[in-house]
């Protein structure tokens, strides 16, 4: 053999090798990726919308609840958590409730950390109405409340309309009409009469909602000394509402049952209002969870129609397949092109559905006078939970391609 005959046969394996291997570069997968998607369009748009409807719902639950939550905290730092509530509690062996004391505002107001105190008493034998015509049955669950002018610095309260009660007006048949009063009996301004107990009373004030006392917007408010004097109030209080400082909630809570009633702390309950506000706002989160899941089984159905999808496309690209094994691909290149394109149509889906739950909650928080929030962790789970649903609905497909013989595809 001739220095040059040999010099070909050493290099001829190498050559041949290198001719053999089959490559694919990042960009040729991507387009191999989409032929699919490309090819059938309207299949590929109805196979994304079952993962754009999942994760639409998923955002759009998830957005809302956050919105709503940060409603919830911006008005909890206004009107502020350190309003505590003193009332009747039951008493021992069944007895009813035992009346707080006159100047049970007084003596809770002496304790250290108490800012402002202030006492709400009921008239229950005493009712409101539009006019003295109206039946007297027909009292629309309005409650006669006999309050100190202190009462609206203490909640925290505003007017729609009007003035508040102050020492001269508070001695006078005037009357201040809670939100919710004011729509039953159709009051829609300061200065109108209405017929209270058996005589007629100036409307000076219409109240805004008060969350932390929501009792007050279905009542109308009247001064201490003219429910003692003219509709025979006897002066024991129905609630006593603190201001505290904010570090001494809890000592406060603990010891106003006993300032109180020394002798009897048992019969005095306590409470925040702003507590019943964060049991709603746990409500909220027990109702987002149910939708949560309702969004999971909608990924998942849109899961089963990509995966369905894949399989079809699989079945009918059965030449496509054995001609580019025929022409080198191996079975990595194949699983490769049809994992990306679950891949793909996957991520179509979830950036559709990001965009529609945006949307959606957009429109909620505005419509709701809300803060739109659409927490940027939602939006990563959400691509993550896209991509782990096209890699799971793909993946058998996939293998199936690959595992598709040349010859059986050529021949099919």
């Amino acid at each position: 053999m001739t220095p040059r005959n040999r010099a070909a046969a050493r290099t001829a394996p190498r050559d041949a090798r290198t001719i053999g291997r089959s490559q694919l570069r990042p960009g040729d997968l991507l387009g191999l990726g989409t032929v699919g998607l490309r090819a059938k369009p309207l299949r590929a748009a109805l196979s994304a919308l079952g993962i754009a409807i999942g994760v639409a719902a998923m955002v759009a639950v998830l957005g809302i609840s956050a919105s709503s939550q940060a409603k919830l905290d911006a008005k909890l730092a206004e009107l502020g958590t350190n309003l505590l509530t003193a009332a009747p509690a039951e008493g021992a062996s069944g007895r009813g409730p035992v009346p707080l004391p006159q100047n049970a505002a007084e003596r809770v107001a002496r304790l250290p950390g108490v800012l402002a105190a202030t006492a709400v008493g009921t008239l229950p034998d005493v009712a409101v109405y539009r006019n003295q015509f109206v039946d007297p049955q027909r009292t629309g669950g309005i409650t006669v409340r006999a309050v100190d002018t202190e009462l609206l610095t203490v909640i925290g309260g505003a007017l729609v309309a009007g003035s508040w009660l102050d020492e001269t007006r508070a001695a006078f048949p005037t009357v201040v009409l809670g939100y919710d009063t004011a729509s039953l009996l159709g009051v829609t301004e300061p200065g109108t009469d209405v017929w209270l107990g058996d005589a007629s009373a100036r409307v000076i004030g219409i109240m805004e909602p008060a969350p932390l006392a929501p009792s007050l917007d279905a009542s109308a408010l009247i001064g201490a000394r003219v429910a003692q004097d003219q509709f025979g109030w006897d002066g024991h209080p129905s609630q006593v509402l603190q201001r505290v400082a904010e570090d001494r909630v809890r000592e406060i809570r603990s010891v106003a049952p006993a300032a109180i009633r020394p002798d009897a702390p048992q019969d005095v309950a306590m409470s925040r209002p702003s507590d019943a506000l964060a049991a709603q706002a746990a409500v909220d989160e027990v109702f987002t969870s149910m939708l949560l899941g309702l969004g999971s089984i909608s990924l998942l159905v849109g899961a089963i129609g990509v995966a369905n999808t894949m399989v079809i496309s699989v079945i009918e690209r059965r030449r496509e397949i054995g001609l580019r094994r025929a022409l080198g691909a191996t079975r990595g290149h194949v699983q490769l092109q049809f994992l990306t394109e679950a891949l793909v149509l996957s991520a179509l889906g979830g950036v559709t559905g990001a965009a529609l739950g945006a949307g959606v909650t957009m429109v909620v928080a505005l419509g709701n006078a809300w803060v739109p929030v659409v927490p940027a962790p939602v939006i990563a789970v959400a691509a993550l939970a896209t991509l782990a649903v096209g890699a799971l609905a793909g993946l058998y497909p996939a293998v199936r391609a690959a595992r598709t013989p040349p010859t059986a595809a050529l021949s099919g």
